[in-house]
């Protein structure tokens, strides 16, 4: 089937007991046992939960993965992942991540003897570089998040191969609709269900999707385990949500390029970053690897003064934290998701003070370029 048929079908079949045509919301804690051991595969929400096991089966579909398992957000299933690992060792990540990932791994993970280590993904060989004898994850996101950096995934992959190493792939930015990590050889893909997968604003969550049997029996442990589990409302909302994901990923991407285009042309605009423009340094590789180049793109306009002064001025755009809802959100990353990467680190990655980030919604393009045009004429 298609991707789009997948999205709507792929473990939401009408309801076995009432016909219904939506997967029920399970919304219960625990299942009644008719005798010691003998139950209807259900009989505690934390390990198992029919809404969940409904979206678990879902996304691996549309990631092409066997197993899919879901958490509480996109930070408690990378918090999964890293829990494979034991003290000692050690994860390459691509230099340019979301600050919370970052945190998580500098300021908490590292307190229980994991080390972590950060190369430009874009460049295989200084990854190669960073690998030591205790290596176990290769960690990265493509395209990075803010600058939209692309890492070659068959490359990075092959790498992993070579030294035996996992490659875990943060797909968050693209949505399976426009990549799909586990086809270019990547061993574990994890999302943020909040963002596009969801695609509304109105629920937080996490995925984690592979093909290895022992791993995903392993990671099934560790959520049972740990506990962060998605509960069957937020399931349902992102099952909703995905219904829905190749229009609105479709109408992101259209409106992604005409902003992107837009604010390439603005004499107030110093660069932009988004892999669909062909000034993109990856643009080429953008096309090989994606089918699309999405609703993310980020700017800089020069100072923190004319960051400060594009914000305050947006009247549409909303200035928020988070991405990929229906509404055009925008962001300041110095001050909001990457405020938690050191400054001089920030410098280093060439996250300005005066980068501003926005998530393209699925508004009239029209609207979303007026209203950036009336803000950036604020300048």
């Amino acid at each position: 089937m298609g991707f789009a048929t997948d999205a709507i079908h792929v473990g939401q079949e009408p309801d076995p007991a009432t016909g219904a045509i939506i997967v029920p919301i399970y919304q219960t804690s625990t299942f009644v046992q008719e005798d010691l051991g003998k139950h209807k595969g259900y009989e505690y929400s934390r390990t198992s939960n029919p809404t969940r096991a409904a979206l678990e089966r879902n996304l691996a579909a549309l990631e092409r993965g066997h197993f899919g398992l879901a958490f509480a957000s996109g930070m408690a299933a990378i918090n999964a992942v890293m829990s494979l690992l034991k003290a000692g060792d050690q994860v390459v990540a691509g230099h340019d991540l979301y600050g919370g990932s970052f945190r998580l791994f500098d300021q908490v993970l590292t307190g229980f003897g994991l080390d972590f280590s950060y190369a430009n993904a874009t460049r295989i060989e200084e990854v190669e570089r960073s690998l030591r004898p205790n290596t176990r994850i290769i960690f990265i996101e493509t395209p990075t998040n803010p600058l939209m950096e692309i890492t070659e995934l068959s490359a990075m992959a092959s790498l992993a191969r070579r030294h035996g190493l996992l490659l875990v792939v943060d797909n968050t930015f693209m949505s399976p609709y426009f990549q799909r990590p586990l086809e270019h050889g990547a061993d574990i893909v994890v999302h943020s269900t909040t963002k596009y997968l969801n695609g509304h604003s109105d629920g937080v969550g996490g995925a984690v999707i592979l093909n290895d049997q022992a791993l995903a029996d392993r990671l099934k442990f560790i959520q049972n385990a740990a506990g962060a589990v998605l509960g069957p409302f937020d399931c349902w909302l992102v099952l909703r949500g995905v219904k829905t994901l190749a229009v609105r990923m479709a109408c992101h991407n259209e409106n992604g390029l005409a902003v992107a285009r837009y604010l390439e042309k603005h004499p107030r605009v110093k660069k932009v970053h988004y892999p669909g423009l062909e000034s993109h340094p990856q643009f080429a590789l953008a096309k090989r690897q994606m089918s699309g180049s999405g609703g993310m793109l980020s700017f800089d306009t020069g100072s923190l003064d004319n960051a400060r002064a594009v914000l305050k001025s947006v009247r549409l755009c909303a200035l928020a934290e988070s991405l990929g809802g229906v509404e055009t959100l925008i962001s300041h990353p110095a001050t909001m998701t990457h405020a938690s990467v050191p400054a001089e680190k920030r410098k280093q990655l060439g996250i300005s003070d005066g980068l501003v980030r926005i998530s393209v919604g699925i508004e009239d393009a029209e609207d979303i370029l007026g209203d950036l045009d009336q803000a950036l004429a604020k300048i």
